[in-house]
């Protein structure tokens, strides 16, 4: 059994125990969560997909933790011209353990 769900503009591909990085969910650890937004659900003998949603199918969740990424570097240059630019960015994110997927 897995579903399809779409959270921070991306989509990913779920089943029952995986945990899953996702953008940041405001919550606290050991907070329950749940996805509505699900795009596809198959149970095995039985997939269905949404027109865009569905809407008897829920993923529920919790969260295990909220952190940062590790560091990128963004560097800006252009050729003899003495323009430099460099900075850094983390992306937060939000540790998700799939607790089950609820389809009707």
């Amino acid at each position: 059994m897995y579903a399809i769900i779409n959270s921070g503009g991306k989509q990913y591909k779920i089943q029952k125990g995986e945990i899953l990085r996702v953008e940041k969910i405001s919550g606290e650890i050991g907070n329950p969560i749940s996805f509505d937004r699900v795009l596809m659900f198959s149970n095995g003998e039985d997939v269905r997909i949404g027109r865009p949603l569905l809407d008897n199918v829920v993923v529920q969740g919790h969260i295990l933790e909220q952190g940062k990424s590790k560091k990128i570097l963004v560097f800006k240059y252009k050729r003899r011209k003495k323009y430099r630019r460099k900075q850094g960015h983390r992306q937060q994110y939000t540790a998700v353990k799939i607790d089950g997927i609820e389809g009707v």
